[in-house]
């Protein structure tokens, strides 16, 4: 099915087949298996139709990083088999609520907010938030904090610690961001040798994450086409 045949956004099939080819061909520059690769579509401000027509497109893996428009995303379309990841920063006192539907929280970057999901009705997979910038207000566990968070995520529960996540910095070459992530990816291993994912690359950046060992793109508009105004 072409993107112009699913259900009213043209070009839509086209743009998912491009990122999965690039996806492919980075792999294939970085001797790995694209079969050990997610590719998670960001839909963030888009419609629940254009998610199910993604979901008509093979999609399964699904990223919101605003919890209201994930939870009413998450409840219309319930009855599609996706995966919902949250990727966005999760404030404390919806951490159950997001746990209700979320496969995964990426953006795991305070023992306040593991502490809030440990005792969930489910299992969920978890991703320590690294903040690979110099500012301290930014999203992420700063690197020295990164053992601690990550125990407290191994004595939850209803958390499955997975690995690491991180966004690059915008002032800085990707690959030596990425780098630095792989870095902390192995002192999470360290704790727990089965936390080997690393979530890592958007649109701009993801043939750099995958070079550096990312196992789950987050990627938005390269698919989705420009976001429409925030509601």
């Amino acid at each position: 099915m072409s993107g112009d045949e699913t259900q009213g956004f043209p070009g839509l099939g086209e743009r998912l087949a491009a990122v999965r080819e690039g996806i492919a061909d980075a792999c294939r520059r970085a001797s790995r298996d694209p079969d050990g690769v997610t590719l998670i579509v960001v839909t963030k401000f888009h419609p629940a139709s254009l998610v199910s027509a993604l979901a008509e497109l093979g999609v399964r893996d699904v990223g919101e990083n605003r919890h209201q428009e994930a939870q009413a995303k998450a409840e219309e379309l319930a009855a599609l088999d996706l995966r919902w990841h949250f990727v966005g920063q999760l404030q404390t006192k919806k951490a159950r609520q997001a746990a209700r539907y979320a496969s995964a929280i990426h953006s795991i970057d305070r023992e306040r907010l593991v502490d809030a999901l440990a005792d969930g009705e489910r299992v969920i997979d978890a991703f320590v938030q690294i903040n690979l910038t110099d500012e301290p207000g930014r999203g992420g566990v700063e690197p020295p904090g990164i053992e601690a968070l990550a125990e407290r995520v191994l004595e939850a529960p209803s958390l499955r610690l997975r690995g690491v996540m991180a966004v690059a910095p915008l002032d800085e070459a990707p690959e030596r961001a990425f780098e630095r992530l792989a870095g902390y990816s192995e002192r999470v291993r360290a704790l727990e040798p089965e936390a080997s994912a690393i979530s890592a690359g958007m649109t701009h950046d993801y043939a750099e994450a995958i070079a550096a060992g990312a196992t789950h793109l987050r990627i938005g508009s390269a698919i989705t086409g420009k976001r429409p105004d925030p509601r």
